[in-house]
């Protein structure tokens, strides 16, 4: 985080409560994408929880988290590519109408302009019905940059968040799931 504090926006990996609040809406044989896996606290969880038939897409742009990853999970296919490619990496896998969205990407801290397109990609490629979850840190929460980024998922899925405070975690988070319905 010190060194890349946009591209990596945890002090610490995400506890297994975050993890699993953040897949709590997986069943079995679905397609899901993760953006921003990091080292995989979320990935874990998501593949305990997909099942036979389902497909997992990792996106991050971290080399070293894509080839980690890879080697801890090679049934998920993992890319060093950016959230905001989402749709043509989806496109080039025949991924369509994805299940469910999980990201860990710190939203707060991108800048305004990437985290439109990355929603942008992510209204394009969730199917109707399908959802969307991410989390925001109790401290950040507040800040207009995640209060702008909430407001803007919310017009373009046409929904409100489902919040739920996980507070064994540090720092404690809102897990944050959209149904998109648009």
């Amino acid at each position: 985080m010190v060194r890349s504090p946009r591209s990596v926006g945890a002090i610490a990996p995400s506890s297994p409560f975050l993890a699993r609040h953040m897949v709590e809406t997986i069943a079995g044989g679905e397609q899901i994408v993760e953006l921003g896996p990091g080292t995989g606290a979320f990935t874990r969880e998501i593949v305990s929880r997909v099942g036979p038939g389902g497909r997992v897409l990792a996106v991050d742009t971290n080399r070293s988290f894509v080839e980690r990853l890879q080697r801890a999970w090679p049934q998920v296919d993992c890319v060093c590519a950016s959230a905001e490619s989402l749709p043509e990496l989806a496109a080039a896998r025949g991924i369509s109408g994805v299940d469910h969205i999980i990201s860990g990407l710190p939203f707060a801290s991108l800048p305004g302009e990437t985290t439109r397109r990355i929603l942008e990609g992510v209204h394009g490629t969730l199917r109707v019905g399908g959802t969307f979850t991410t989390f925001q840190y109790v401290h950040a929460y507040r800040m207009s940059a995640a209060a702008a980024f909430r407001l803007e998922l919310s017009a373009r899925l046409g929904s409100e968040p489902r919040s739920h405070l996980v507070l064994r975690n540090v720092p404690p988070a809102f897990v944050l799931t959209w149904i998109r319905r648009t």
